[in-house]
């Protein structure tokens, strides 16, 4: 009993670390865009995802007995999509590409600026994949900063939680015609949402979203 509470205590210090250590990047976040911040600028936040034309399994129905069938072609072709949500706005951007290599990364921030060519900064809220990392230089020419979330918090991201939702409904349980089709139509299931649909979904309208106050109380309307 004493080697099970020493493993339960040392893994309950080890939360209780990562739990202080994204609190401290939290403020380092806030702390750089209230500091950094000027009239038109937008903030963003970046994710990619990978859609397989094999479906993921996650919920499916059978006569009681007899084994579930999903039909599959037995291809397993991919595409993956770059994706982005206005935190102020819930306006979002999609981009559709093979890979998620630096050159598919560079064209999505181009996409990107071109569709708020008239703003001021664009800060991408993102975590560290290197296709996010290595652009760098060309972010800096388009006007675009990183701002990094902790590792290892997916919960933070609200275009990851877009995706997951995406995947639930439009990408699992049964195989589309393509790849091309699947891709397609899970691009128009995000940009087709409404901005209170997309808030919703991304965990933008809750009341425990850490970003809120600063969202609601520090910038002005732009």
């Amino acid at each position: 009993m004493s080697a099970i509470g020493l493993n339960l205590g040392d893994h309950g210090s080890t939360c209780d670390q990562h739990l202080t250590d994204v609190s401290a990047h939290i403020r380092g976040i806030t702390r750089r865009l209230k500091a950094g911040w000027h009239r038109g600028d937008r903030l963003l936040c970046l994710d990619w995802t990978l859609l397989r034309l094999f479906p993921p399994l996650r919920a499916t129905w059978a006569l009681k007995g007899r084994q579930a069938v999903v039909p599959v072609t037995g291809r397993n072709a991919k595409r993956v999509l770059f994706g982005a949500i206005d935190l102020q706005s819930a306006r979002r951007v999609v981009l559709i590409c093979s890979h998620a290599g630096q050159a598919d990364a560079q064209a999505f921030l181009r996409a990107l600026r071109r569709r708020y060519r008239g703003a001021g900064w664009l800060w991408l809220l993102t975590d560290r994949a290197s296709a996010h990392t290595a652009p760098q230089t060309q972010a800096t020419r388009l006007r675009i900063r990183f701002v990094w979330l902790p590792r290892q918090t997916p919960e933070l991201s609200a275009m990851d939680q877009l995706w997951r939702d995406l995947k639930r409904l439009i990408a699992a349980n049964r195989q589309a015609a393509s790849i091309d089709a699947l891709a397609a139509n899970a691009a128009a299931w995000v940009l087709t949402l409404t901005p209170q649909q997309a808030r919703r979904k991304a965990g933008m309208a809750s009341k425990h979203f850490w970003l809120r106050k600063l969202l609601q109380n520090f910038w002005r309307p732009t």
